[in-house]
């Protein structure tokens, strides 16, 4: 098991999980009216071609949620990917063909773009901290400040940018954080009454502010210890005290501009919460050929 949980770089997004946000989301942008406009002004005849077109540079993820909502609004159309989730791409860039009724193209558009351009840019904001940090042994990894309801596809997009993915849930991994220590009586408390509940099962996280407490962990003993709000001077002392016993994760203010110095302290693991939950939208449009 990967040391912040279940890992496949690789998976995509199951049928079940793409047809349940796309639901959703059409449900809510149509209502019980429908689309009223394209169906006012749009010949429900009228067949046409569409591209969906980057317009800045980033990292593409979402394709098959994007096509699903096409197609669900409307089987006839046909929706074909021209690159794969995960390329890099330049304005101008054509991601996706189109063709078929233009009703169901306009009808799902938004959908499609709200979906392809919110995943984009998590794969956008993940890849520039994992290029920034490529070249030290360290991965840049999400946690759970995901969107409600978009978690799953979120962490997909992570993992599209050349990210990892931390617990997907409360219930796949311990992470004992500072009001879980405070909570329980502290450190030597809560550690040893995770250690008695998951009996070695699951591994068990916690997390550290200072060399004291970090001193502390390593007398029990913990799988993966989170260092958090250290400035990189700490880091390399943390991780020097540590000494391969156990895998070590920085977490706090990691941007591109900051994640080397961070990454450089020898540590395995960098966590940033803001690339799923605060990831600009990457500019992505639809254009029609009038040809």
């Amino acid at each position: 098991m990967h040391p912040l949980g279940p890992q496949d770089a690789s998976a995509g997004l199951s049928t079940a999980e793409i047809d349940d946000v796309v639901t959703r989301a059409l449900a809510e942008d149509l209502g019980a009216a429908g689309d009223i406009t394209t169906a006012a002004t749009v010949p429900a005849d009228r067949h046409i071609q569409a591209t969906i077109v980057a317009r800045k540079t980033g990292v593409i993820a979402g394709l098959d949620i994007a096509a699903h909502a096409f197609q669900t609004v409307d089987p006839a159309i046909g929706a074909r990917a021209l690159i794969a989730d995960g390329a890099a791409v330049a304005p101008g860039t054509w991601v996706m063909e189109l063709k078929g009724p233009a009703r169901g193209i306009l009808t799902a558009e938004r959908v499609a773009l709200n979906f392809l351009g919110h995943l984009s840019g998590v794969a956008t904001a993940t890849a520039e901290i994992a290029h920034a940090i490529a070249h030290t042994t360290a991965r840049v990894c999400c946690t759970r400040k995901t969107t409600p309801g978009l978690r799953a596809l979120e962490k997909y997009a992570v993992r599209c940018g050349g990210g990892v993915n931390h617990r997907l849930g409360l219930y796949d991994g311990v992470l004992i954080k500072d009001n879980h220590i405070a909570a329980a009586g502290g450190i030597s408390r809560a550690l040893k009454a995770a250690r008695k509940a998951v009996d070695g099962v699951i591994k068990i996280e916690i997390e550290v502010d200072t060399l004291a407490q970090l001193d502390e962990v390593l007398a029990i003993g913990a799988d993966v210890i989170l260092l958090d709000n250290m400035d990189a001077a700490t880091l390399r002392e943390a991780v020097r005290r540590v000494n391969g016993r156990a895998v070590t994760e920085a977490s706090g203010s990691i941007t591109k501009t900051t994640a080397p110095a961070i990454a450089e302290a020898g540590v395995d693991f960098l966590s940033a919460g803001w690339i799923t939950h605060s990831a600009p939208c990457l500019d992505l449009g639809l254009d029609f050929d009038n040809g």
